[in-house]
């Protein structure tokens, strides 16, 4: 699954992929990104999400290293739905 990243006011950034929208935390007091660990993940994601925490880890911390944010994995993240 590959997703897209796009930074929005209110301190969000938007995750899209073909099957839906979600969004993360995204602090600009000391800027990073925040997304919950695999297990928290199951409970928080979208149903559709679930299955692709692994694949947008991975595409979130290559886009986090090459926009210079933090990312943070952490079990108290929120993931809403856009």
């Amino acid at each position: 699954m590959d997703f897209t990243f796009q930074s929005r006011w209110k301190e969000e950034l938007v995750c899209t992929c073909p099957l839906g929208k979600l969004v993360l935390e995204m602090p600009m007091g000391v800027p990073s990104v925040y997304i919950p660990p695999e297990q928290a993940w199951q409970n928080v994601a979208p149903a559709w999400a679930v299955p692709f925490w692994q694949a947008l880890h991975l595409q979130l911390a290559k886009w986090c290293a090459d926009h210079g944010f933090p990312l943070h994995v952490d079990k108290s993240a929120s993931v809403f739905v856009a």
